[in-house]
């Protein structure tokens, strides 16, 4: 009798470790990347299109920015002619950002949804 059990015990014990352990590898979550990885991924982001845009409103955004900045200094010392153009290049500035906030929480939005599909 006690081989009976002997031999149910072992069989099924050891197919079902094999079975959790193969379950747990698909289940794990993929190792991080290496630094060098990481890098290398970042660079491809930057060199697509899609970072390139983003480059690009990242770009706009410092210069209009600039732009009402420079209008406010010289609207302060009495140099612009025309006091309309630092409401314009607040409105522009304002626009800008406006932009690239809507851009980056679409794409954060799109992330995640990539993200919550099942496979």
């Amino acid at each position: 009798m006690s081989a009976f059990i002997e031999g149910v015990g072992t069989t099924p014990a050891a197919a079902g470790i094999t079975g959790v352990t193969n379950t747990i590898q698909k289940i794990a979550p993929p190792l991080r990347p290496t630094q060098e990885e990481e890098a290398t991924t970042l660079d491809q982001v930057k060199d697509s299109s899609f970072g390139g845009l983003f480059k690009e409103l990242i770009q706009d955004v410092k210069d209009t920015d600039a732009e009402f900045t420079q209008n406010q200094y010289l609207l302060s010392t009495g140099q612009l002619d025309n006091p309309v153009q630092v409401g314009i290049s607040a409105y522009k500035a304002e626009i800008a950002l406006d932009l690239l906030i809507q851009l980056r929480n679409r794409a954060l939005d799109a992330y995640n949804e990539l993200k919550n599909m099942s496979v």
